[in-house]
């Protein structure tokens, strides 16, 4: 399992983000590098978000069960998908991709004991929306000599395997010390 989840991780796909953009660019297909960009960082900030709320506002929301949305599962769903739509396929097949992806992932993350279903399932929703959002962005992509594209994901990813970005645990004390519900006294509460 963990070795799927690596996949995912952001030491990994960060690298491949900007590595996707630079050979979209290289390729001739800037509206598709500079779509990609917004689309992929736009769910990130998504997750980045969700986490900050849920982490400091969970229980005042009702949301105690919901401890950390899975920003691997979003990863997972929007590179999965966002390279499915790179590569010519419909926008529902890179939703259904994406979904596979963030399923794929998610499942790693439930059986390791990293993340609840729901918070798998948050993660990949936005990870889908964030295809969604790259297909329409972009358009359709023009005819792209995808070798090189493939070779570059795939070296990033052998590459950087195994590698981690302690990024939860940065994520939760930029949280409590934003206090964003320290008016209702619930940061104090959920702090670890």
């Amino acid at each position: 399992m963990t070795f799927l989840t690596d996949f995912a991780d952001q030491a990994v796909v960060l690298p491949l983000i900007v590595a996707v953009a630079l050979m979209l660019g290289l390729l001739g297909w800037w509206r598709g590098a500079v779509a990609w960009l917004f689309a992929v960082g736009l769910s990130f900030t998504a997750v980045l978000v969700l986490k900050l709320v849920v982490a400091t506002c969970g229980p005042a929301l009702g949301l105690a069960a919901l401890r950390s949305p899975s920003g691997h599962a979003a990863a997972a769903a929007v590179t999965a998908g966002g390279i499915a739509v790179v590569v010519g396929r419909s926008r529902w097949a890179a939703v259904a991709i994406a979904a596979f992806g963030a399923l794929l992932i998610g499942t790693t993350r439930v059986a390791l004991g990293m993340h609840t279903t729901p918070e798998v399932t948050l993660g990949g929703a936005v990870g889908v929306l964030g295809v969604l959002g790259f297909a329409w962005l972009a358009g359709p992509p023009p005819a792209l000599r995808l070798r090189w594209l493939f070779a570059v994901i795939t070296a990033v990813a052998l590459l950087l395997h195994g590698r981690h970005l302690d990024a939860e645990t940065r994520i939760r004390a930029a949280a409590f010390g934003l206090s964003v519900c320290a008016a209702s006294g619930t940061a104090d509460q959920v702090r670890p």
